[in-house]
């Protein structure tokens, strides 16, 4: 079990990925209706510049509706049903199946909805359509983070996650959130906006969570998927993230980690390769260089210093290893941080 004042792995990766809130609505829309979204690079300037990805979701709370990635086939949602976009890929939401398929989809609206969004020209619940008796009702989160150079739980999602509607709402842990945000909606306070943008961000962990749980259900043992999520919940390569997340700093080799989660080097070798891809001692490197990259963008530490604090002994082996990663030198990281920070 994992100590409540420890940082597991998910929560120290969601952290340092800077994760942040850019839009939050209520969605009402009357049928018949299609609303398409373009990729996340191109109203990522509009809504949270600076932001590398846009990580969308949507929660229906009454009717139905499609959805799908732009040119693949759609998914019917129900009422409770989730839809997570979360590498940015460009969709439509509609109220049939066929208009999900429509090859001419009004991008533009979209933009204009979404600048009109970003300037605080509409209310929180938007109420649009065809004007028919029948809708839809949605909650809508748009969030931003950081992918580069290293962000390996947003990686290990699929481009479309459908979760159906909880079999027990009432223990459902998401649906405790909804009727949070549901009930802030119609009463308003003094720090509303605040608040439901967190907790656009709570709901968007507790989606990962619960695919993570439901993919872990559905799927034999032998048979799971290896990706760094699956990696979490396996016992052997769970425990291994967990200590190089708790300590990154400490110079690690395969035979100290090995001896650490209490197994042989060749085990432990094989399976964190199968479940993360990389090795232990690669996947370290890479996550020391994820933890520098935020630490150059938001503090004012001498690249000397951000090194040692991640691990490496010298500036200039440092230096070596991000370029190699991230492209550019550290100096310059920041540089290109501070300016996107100026711009917002």
């Amino acid at each position: 079990m994992v100590d409540a004042m420890e940082p597991d792995p998910l929560s120290d990766v969601l952290r340092t990925v800077r994760m942040t809130g850019a839009l939050f609505f209520l969605w009402h829309v009357s049928w018949p209706y299609v609303s398409a979204v373009p990729s996340g690079r191109e109203f990522a300037p509009i809504v949270l510049p600076g932001a590398q990805q846009i990580i969308s979701y949507h929660i229906l709370t009454q009717g139905s509706c499609w959805g799908a990635l732009i040119g693949e086939s759609p998914v019917r949602l129900e009422a409770g049903d989730t839809l997570l976009l979360p590498h940015g890929d460009a969709y439509v939401i509609s109220s049939s199946k066929q208009a999900c398929a429509a090859s001419q989809l009004d991008m533009e609206s979209s933009f204009h909805f979404f600048r009109q969004m970003a300037a605080g020209e509409l209310p929180f619940v938007v109420e649009e359509g065809g004007g028919g008796a029948t809708a839809t009702h949605l909650i809508c989160g748009f969030l931003g983070c950081d992918m580069r150079p290293f962000n390996p739980a947003l990686a290990a999602l699929p481009r479309l996650v459908h979760l159906r509607a909880p079999a027990d709402p009432v223990r459902d842990r998401l649906q405790a959130l909804i009727d949070y945000t549901l009930a802030e909606a119609r009463q308003p306070r003094p720090g509303s906006r605040c608040v439901l943008v967190r907790l656009s961000e709570l709901m968007f962990v507790e989606v990962v969570r619960r695919w993570l749980a439901e993919r872990e259900a559905k799927t034999d043992t032998s048979c799971i998927q290896a990706d760094w999520l699956a990696g979490l919940r396996d016992p052997l390569v769970g425990r291994a993230l967990m200590r190089l997340h708790q300590k990154p700093a400490v110079a690690w080799t395969l035979e100290t980690l090995a001896s650490e989660v209490g197994v042989s080097r060749s085990r432990l070798a094989e399976s964190f390769t199968r479940f993360v891809g990389q090795p232990p001692i690669q996947y370290l490197t890479q996550w020391r260089l994820q933890l520098a990259a935020r630490m150059l963008a938001e503090s004012s530490a001498k690249v000397a210093a951000v090194a040692r604090d991640v691990g490496y002994e010298s500036e200039a082996s440092f230096s070596r290893a991000f370029r190699r990663l991230v492209g550019v030198s550290p100096a310059q990281w920041r540089r290109d941080a501070t300016a996107t920070t100026q711009r917002k």
